[in-house]
């Protein structure tokens, strides 16, 4: 039997683990929520913070989300997504294939950081109400052009090669990260988000296209998909969506 994959993320919020999370489910790959677990099982909020205080075994990282595989010690989700995906028929097989691959999760990537700096702008350690008023001052530039941006581009990309997915090859880690993301920025910025994906309708398609995949359908039903919340990365302040 193979070795169950560990992840070790921060059990109440879905944040960047989600991203991690719908790779494993889409591979039917067995794995252990660290974060999620008891206490009693060697799980909880202390097990994922021995990463983040640097106080676990393995190869040192940065911050979580983490995945444990036997010795591997791995951070940082677009490395992670590309690790799996690799592994699992979720990327080309070709070097060249599964570099562009990876170059569009970390464009994804690009694009979390700055939805989660729409509301921290100044320090993710100030609570949103002290830096409240740079975050209407850095939204607007957010809301009205990155969001369209990022769309677009992804949508040249869908053009390109005229699939389904992003990769001529069929679904990819990459394809399950947009979902992701789209899902977040349709929560955080549904008025935004709304008027820059009408220009986008294979983005559009593509969201709808994943999220009717058996697998992808039968986790965002369970009770394993945490709803997007205030204290993840995609978080919903009125004030901050275009009007």
């Amino acid at each position: 039997m193979a070795t169950p994959y560990e992840l070790y993320y921060w059990p109440n919020i879905p944040g960047r683990g989600e991203f991690v999370r719908l790779v494993l489910e889409e591979a039917a790959a067995p794995y252990r929520d660290v974060g999620r677990l008891p206490a009693e099982e060697g799980g909880g909020t202390p097990a994922v913070a021995k990463y983040w205080a640097a106080q676990a075994e393995g190869h040192p990282v940065f911050a979580p989300p983490v995945l444990k595989h036997d010795a591997l010690v791995l951070s940082q989700t677009a490395a992670i997504c590309h690790f799996l995906g690799c592994r699992h028929d979720l990327a080309p097989r070709d070097a060249a294939g599964q570099a562009l691959t990876l170059a569009l999760q970390l464009t994804i990537a690009d694009l979390v950081v700055e939805a989660h700096d729409t509301h921290h702008p100044i320090s993710a350690w100030l609570y949103y109400e002290d830096q409240q008023d740079e975050a209407r001052r850095r939204a607007p530039h957010f809301v009205t052009e990155r969001i369209p941006r990022f769309l677009q581009y992804f949508e040249r990309v869908l053009t390109h090669h005229g699939g389904d997915f992003l990769v001529a090859e069929g679904l990819s880690h990459a394809d399950l990260g947009l979902f992701q993301a789209l899902e977040g920025l349709d929560h955080a910025f549904p008025r935004s988000f709304a008027k820059a994906s009408r220009a986008t309708p294979r983005v559009v398609a593509l969201r709808e296209r994943v999220r009717e995949r058996p697998r992808i359908a039968a986790y965002l039903a369970s009770e394993r998909r945490v709803p997007f919340n205030q204290e993840g990365i995609f978080r919903r302040y009125p004030e901050l969506d275009a009007d």
